[in-house]
């Protein structure tokens, strides 16, 4: 029997997983992979009351157990203090996350979303990724797009979120909109770019430019399709 193809899911803070990519992982799952999500940061006290962080977790824990995931991890990096802790350590847990998951496809944030955490972590993440024979089953990188904060960087100054691959979740954005309010902690009102209508316009949106209903939108970081025996390209999944 085929072993399932293994998924991992990098998201900065609580939430950012259900924002960028939560579609995806429903549809992946109702598909047969395995997903891996890993929630980088943690709060801390005094700026964040330990009681805010349980309630947080717990809403992440509800989250992603409605989106099927199969393992979520927590790697307890301290948030907004990332630029405080040596490179070297930070890059040392994603290099140890990706190889214990040894994921096929991997989700990141873009580079160059707004939040200094949601950069930082991309450029650890990158260095953990690197094409080297370690990875080998590693066949995709895609960047995920992260309302409130992909949408602020400043135009020709920083880098623009430009998507080349879009997922069709039309038959998941409803339990992507039910993931999202259950970070109730997290929610916002209209206009507010965190309030459910904004994410499921931006889905809708993106699904027009690409001739679907709803769609989720990716930046491509690295795409590898291996020859088989045959000489034909292996199927990705």
């Amino acid at each position: 029997m085929t072993e399932p193809a293994r998924i991992l899911v990098i998201a900065p803070h609580p939430d950012d997983e259900v924002l960028g990519v939560g579609g995806t992982i429903r549809r992946l799952v109702d598909e047969g992979c395995r997903v891996t999500v890993a929630i980088a940061t943690v709060g801390w006290a005094p700026l964040y009351p330990d009681d805010q962080v349980a309630r947080v977790r717990a809403e992440a824990g509800e989250a992603n157990r409605l989106l099927g995931v199969h393992e979520l991890r927590f790697l307890d990096l301290p948030v907004t203090k990332l630029d405080r802790l040596p490179r070297h350590e930070i890059n040392a847990v994603f290099d140890r996350l990706v190889t214990d998951v040894q994921p096929r496809w991997v989700f990141l944030p873009f580079a160059g979303d707004r939040h200094e955490d949601h950069r930082q972590v991309f450029e650890a993440a990158q260095v953990a990724l690197r094409p080297v024979a370690a990875r080998d089953p590693l066949t995709r990188i895609w960047c995920y797009e992260t309302v409130s904060e992909t949408h602020w960087a400043v135009p020709t100054v920083e880098p623009t979120f430009q998507p080349q691959a879009f997922m069709d979740v039309s038959a998941q954005l409803a339990v992507k909109l039910q993931a999202m309010r259950v970070y109730a902690s997290q929610l916002r009102t209209p206009p507010d770019a965190r309030a459910p209508e904004a994410v499921a316009a931006l889905a809708r949106w993106r699904g027009s430019v690409a001739g679907m209903n709803a769609a989720e939108a990716f930046v491509v970081v690295r795409e590898r399709w291996i020859a088989n025996r045959l000489g034909e390209p292996t199927p990705t999944l």
